[in-house]
């Protein structure tokens, strides 16, 4: 897939929230797309005895929500764990697995933020800008604002607000069950965003898209970590 929008990732931490201060003025906050027939997730994992990362994508079938396709890039890490600049981190083997993707999303969805970021420019608007492509920030835990808890009912929702601003949706995807935050990636509403999150988890609390990128990367690394051992152990 073509990377619309390119800068360097040798960056000082200083650099990096200024350009994240630049790149978030061009995050589009409104349906800015046609139809979607594909939606990718997008997860990483860290290694705990290296700086290895491995990202993977996942992509399924808009409407069965089967997989069509998956890419996984184990990579190095040469950005250090900053909080609120971890796309400075993670989107470089990202970007590399997009780029061996056969078939092209049209929706992506980040295990992580979108504009619920302090600078208004989580993983997911930055992923979302650089390839010019709606996304959405899906994460598990809240990043910054306020809420209140919305109704144990699925598709229950409530505002996440920072300073004023509402950032994005805590959202209940099933009846009981602990919500998960959601946000605007890039050209893409609040509300058609949490619309795609239910469809995309009929079953569990994280979208499918999550759940399948999160196992993928799951298996990768603990066969990385199994092939260490046995190297460890010269067997």
């Amino acid at each position: 897939m073509e990377q619309i929008l390119k800068h360097t990732w040798e960056l000082s931490e200083a650099d990096a929230i200024n350009l994240q201060q630049e790149l978030s003025l061009k995050v589009i906050k409104e349906d800015h797309f046609a139809e979607i027939n594909y939606v990718a997730g997008v997860d990483v994992a860290y290694s705990k005895k290296d700086d290895k990362l491995i990202a993977a994508i996942v992509i399924l079938n808009a409407t069965s929500l089967t997989i069509v396709e998956s890419v996984v890039v184990v990579d190095t890490a040469h950005f250090p764990y900053i909080p609120g600049l971890f796309s400075f981190r993670e989107l470089p083997p990202i970007l590399k697995a997009f780029n061996q993707l056969k078939t092209p999303p049209q929706l992506i969805v980040c295990d992580g933020q979108g504009v619920a970021h302090p600078r208004r420019f989580g993983l997911a608007s930055h992923l979302g800008v650089l390839l010019d492509i709606p996304t959405i920030g899906c994460g598990k835990t809240r990043l910054v604002g306020e809420f209140q808890a919305p109704e144990q009912n699925r598709g229950a929702i409530a505002p996440l607000v920072d300073n004023g601003d509402i950032i994005g949706n805590v959202l209940r995807t099933q009846e009981n069950i602990k919500p998960i935050f959601v946000s605007i990636g890039h050209r893409i509403s609040l509300a058609t965003a949490c619309e795609w999150i239910l469809k995309l988890s009929p079953k569990y609390r994280l979208p499918e898209t999550t759940r399948q990128a999160d196992q993928l990367v799951n298996r990768v690394l603990s066969q990385i970590q199994k092939n260490m051992k046995t190297e460890e152990s010269g067997t």
